[in-house]
């Protein structure tokens, strides 16, 4: 029996099966920028585990709660001085993309963060799924930056309620 993922805070406990997810959800990016040494394929699990104090961190978990739950997806976001809410490495497992998981976790961690004045996250340029997402979801670029000659980012940002 299938059960619908479940959103839930993730703990420090997590944070192996999380860098799995990640260093699978990222191999994507890597190809399609030609570059295996993007940050989430490379951070430790030493900083992983450290993002737990200055981060929220959700998970998308399938399963049985009672026991062989399966990590599907995850997301990070912190609150800077300026109440702008930055979202990132939201990642979900590549079998289970596009059937709305992606928006659940986000939108989910926005609801963290009711006191935002502002949300902000971005992307590459290539990540057209990525860009989609988003901007369905309200955001809307507001600058790009070379990060290197084959990776331009892309930085959106949407209003939040506390702004």
């Amino acid at each position: 029996m299938r059960f619908a993922p479940r959103i839930l805070a993730a703990t420090p406990a997590d944070a192996p099966g999380l860098l799995a997810l990640q260093r699978l959800a990222y191999q994507s990016e890597a190809r399609l920028y030609g570059d295996w040494s993007i940050p989430p394929l490379i951070q430790s699990l030493e900083e992983l585990r450290a993002e737990f104090a200055t981060h929220a961190v959700l998970k998308a978990v399938e399963g049985d709660p009672s026991g062989g739950e399966a990590l599907m997806g995850s997301v990070r976001a912190r609150m800077d001085a300026a109440g702008v809410c930055r979202i990132g490495r939201l990642m979900v497992r590549p079998d289970r993309q596009r059937r709305g998981l992606g928006a659940a976790l986000l939108t989910a961690m926005e609801a963290r963060f009711p006191r935002a004045g502002r949300f902000a996250l971005f992307t590459g340029d290539k990540s057209v799924g990525n860009l989609r997402l988003y901007e369905r979801l309200g955001y809307r670029p507001v600058e790009r930056r070379a990060a290197h000659p084959a990776l331009i980012l892309v930085f959106l940002e949407k209003p939040g309620a506390g702004g």
